[in-house]
């Protein structure tokens, strides 16, 4: 045999052995790595800041390798949900409609467009097949283990078996929001308008999504809560979805209460409302807008504008959620906490009170009346949409003495003492590095207190920040100058409600931000 012949043939062997296995990278030398600095770097980067010498918090870093790498050439888009579920597993509703057609280069024509041409599942032309070697949509929900792995993956367009027409199941043409309850059930809902993102061909023709969507962990649909195609809000309907439940008009975020099984929608993008649902069967208990006002009068909300138009005129207590309605949480001691994102505030409820949820009229936003308890403004001078209170989870110890809460404007997180509502720090600023936000949208905690993120828009990733030294908050601001809150608040008036502490930093005051209104 010819020598050279001979030895090209064991390189290609070589190659074809080496092939056949797992591929090996370099292993780290760790502590030539330690030695660059590149762990002070990160905690320098993804840290708290802004924490005033009176006060103790959490500390964090973000944790740069998670999630782990996706297995089948898998790219997610904007990540719409996300929810550490009791035992730490991270899940994640993400939108494959939201890819570009070249960061789904790998996708080939499954079908014809109305005009005959090849196109994918998506809707983008692939009239030679894929126009690269990377990357396909993953399926829409996604669970992942502590340390980043993948678990299982289903739903969407990716996996569209999940979700039948036969069987009663209609997917949200845009996902939003997910929740994983204390019977392992998964929860999800939608917010697209018309049904028809991006022109894709799946799941395109059902109308405005109305619907909550309940399934097992595994992906089998249980039912369908409300419905898609309402043809506006309608915050007092009690029976107009599926099966006499709930129609919700864009909802947003779900949450089930362990101690009474009663499931809480942020109802949303087009309602603005919080409904009361029993989660085994779908079925209305009741529902409440802001101050616990029941009914919701959307006229009036709908003739009154966006938020600045209130805060022009000094009006600090709209009677009324803004949408959207963006998310709904609950403490270990029953109180529902609801983002009134329009509205730049949260809103804290009584979930034990037997009043919520029932006819109720508190027009002055009084504490103690229709269940309501509190009020907190964020980031006061927000201009529209995205809005500021976006997300928010509780801290691990025994009081959940922190309140985290995402800002999807200022791109940034609010460390709040909880029983004051007051900041007393940050976590993360507008950027597209590690441990930085672009539309920041969701925020969750696991039961060591380290927290996870998603963003949306053009951001389209999930984020772990790994938490080190204190568990809860204590402590506080020092005390401020009123000058300095009739500044940030823009009124002479001090006796107004006064804003969220982020306002009493000129910091802050510089970089209130005006945005288009958008869905997100």
């Amino acid at each position: 045999m010819n020598l050279k012949l001979f030895a090209i043939c064991g390189v290609l062997l070589a190659v074809l052995v080496t092939q056949t296995g797992e591929a090996q990278a370099p292993k780290p030398d760790y502590k030539a790595l330690a030695a660059t600095g590149i762990l002070e770097r990160l905690a320098e980067r993804s840290g708290v800041y802004g924490v005033p010498p009176t006060a103790k918090v959490p500390g964090f870093i973000a944790d740069a390798g998670w999630p782990q790498k996706l297995p089948n050439n898998w790219i997610i888009g904007q990540v719409g949900g996300l929810y550490v579920a009791p035992d730490d597993h991270v899940w994640i509703y993400q939108r494959p409609r939201t890819l570009t057609s070249d960061e789904a280069a790998l996708t080939t024509a499954t079908h014809k467009s109305k005009d005959g041409k090849p196109v994918d599942a998506m809707g983008f032309l692939r009239p030679y097949g894929a126009l690269g070697d990377c990357c396909l949509p993953a399926p829409s929900v996604m669970e992942f283990d502590s340390n980043g792995k993948l678990l299982r993956a289903w739903g969407g367009p990716a996996d569209p078996d999940k979700c039948k027409a036969g069987e009663g199941c209609v997917w949200p043409a845009t996902e939003h929001g997910i929740f994983v309850d204390h019977n392992g059930f998964v929860y999800l809902g939608g917010n697209n308008p018309n049904g028809n993102p991006n022109g894709s061909a799946w799941a395109s023709t059902n109308g405005a999504d109305g619907m909550i969507l309940k399934f097992t962990k595994d992906g089998k649909f249980v039912m369908m809560i409300g419905g898609p195609g309402g043809k506006g809000p309608d915050s007092n309907n009690k029976d107009g979805g599926r099966n006499g439940t709930p129609l919700f008009y864009l909802p947003a975020d779900i949450t089930v209460d362990p101690a009474t099984n009663r499931m809480y929608v942020s109802d949303g993008y087009g309602n603005r409302r919080v409904v009361i649902a029993d989660a085994a069967t779908g079925k209305y208990i009741g529902h409440f807008g802001a101050y616990g006002n029941n009914p919701v009068d959307d006229k009036a909300a709908a003739a009154a504008g966006d938020w600045m138009a209130d805060f022009a005129k000094g009006n600090m207590k709209p009677a009324f959620f803004r949408n959207p309605v963006h998310c709904v949480k609950i403490s270990k001691e029953g109180l529902i906490y609801v983002c009134d994102r329009g509205n730049n505030r949260i809103q804290v409820f009584n979930g034990r009170d037997p009043i919520l949820g029932k006819e109720c009229l508190n027009p002055a936003g009084e504490a103690g009346k229709c269940g309501f308890v509190k009020e907190q403004s964020v980031a006061l001078k927000t201009n529209g949409l995205p809005g500021s209170a976006v997300s928010m989870n509780f801290s691990t110890d025994a009081k959940q003495s922190c309140l985290y809460v995402g800002d999807n404007s200022n791109m940034t997180m609010y460390v709040l003492k909880r029983d004051t509502l007051e900041e007393l720090g940050r976590l993360g600023r507008s950027g597209r590095e590690t441990g930085e936000f672009h539309w920041l949208h969701q925020v969750s905690i696991d039961s060591h207190g380290n927290l996870y993120t998603a963003e949306v828009d053009t951001g389209k990733r999930i984020q772990k920040f790994i938490r080190f030294g204190d568990e809860g908050c204590s402590g506080q601001q020092p005390r401020m100058l009123d000058s300095k809150i009739r500044c940030c608040l823009g009124t002479a008036d001090a006796g107004q409600q006064k804003p969220f502490r982020a306002q009493q930093s000129p910091l802050l005051c510089s970089r209130f931000t005006s945005r288009a209104a958008t869905s997100v």
